[in-house]
């Protein structure tokens, strides 16, 4: 496996977008530029509901990442081992798919002798380490979040300070929704100061409806590079979103 960056958006909710795009068509087109998804969804005082639960689960079966539904207590936990068993299942695919190529398109880890599976396994644990890490937190702070932000601070705090002992680079952005002049608030651009991320903290506050679909898309572009330009159009309900290089 050639020596790389893991790019991860971890999405943090308590309920279902119910405003513009299927955040589930825009986790696939993470995908498709190798970025993938990790959803948490909140269950304090039931808005996540079962629809909201189903959300959670495709969006990160579509992104190829992983989904965890907890209550707000549990978030600490929660994010830290849902980063580092995303991170895991990243390099364990891209070893599957080296493997493939190398051995033939029935080969994977688990087909391997026992001996060069261990081997395998080590490889897979040694760039969980050593491999640079970006991840890119977007927070729903709709008005259901209010009594959650607390827990949502403490477990970005703790995730910090797990990933501390990594040799690899850690870079964080972080970004909320819903924000008035758009549909996503970047708090703070790609940074290894991990202090900028508590900084960051004291900003977030709980208000508004839940545009996951189009916050989701808005920190997909600015993850890829591309730049976001806006037009009014009557086809598309007033608005077209466009993404330009």
């Amino acid at each position: 496996m050639s020596e790389g960056t893991l790019k991860q958006i971890l999405l943090i909710t308590d309920g279902c977008s119910n405003e513009g795009k299927d955040p589930v068509a825009v986790a696939a087109m993470a995908r498709e530029q190798q970025i993938t998804v990790n959803v948490i969804g909140i269950l304090d005082d039931g808005q996540l509901g079962e629809q909201g639960i189903r959300e959670v689960q495709e969006i990160a079966a579509a992104a190829g990442g992983i989904h965890q539904v907890v209550y707000s207590r549990e978030l600490p936990k929660t994010v830290q081992m849902v980063t580092r068993q995303a991170m895991t299942q990243t390099i364990q695919q891209v070893v599957n798919k080296e493997l493939q190529q190398i051995l033939g398109r029935e080969q994977s880890v688990e087909a391997l002798p026992p001996d060069k599976r261990g081997q395998v396994v080590e490889v897979v644990e040694h760039l969980g380490e050593t491999l640079a890490l970006d991840v890119l937190i977007l927070v729903d702070t709709s008005a259901s979040m209010k009594n959650k932000i607390p827990a949502v601070k403490q477990a970005l705090r703790d995730l910090k300070l797990s990933l501390q002992s990594r040799t690899g680079e850690n870079r964080f952005s972080l970004w909320t929704y819903p924000y008035a002049g758009g549909y996503a608030y970047k708090h703070m651009d790609f940074s290894t100061e991990l202090d900028a991320l508590d900084r960051a903290f004291g900003q977030l506050t709980a208000q508004g409806t839940t545009p996951t679909g189009p916050a989701l898309e808005e920190v997909l572009y600015y993850f890829t590079g591309l730049t976001l330009s806006k037009r009014r159009d009557d086809d598309d309900e007033g608005m077209l979103r466009r993404y330009v290089f």
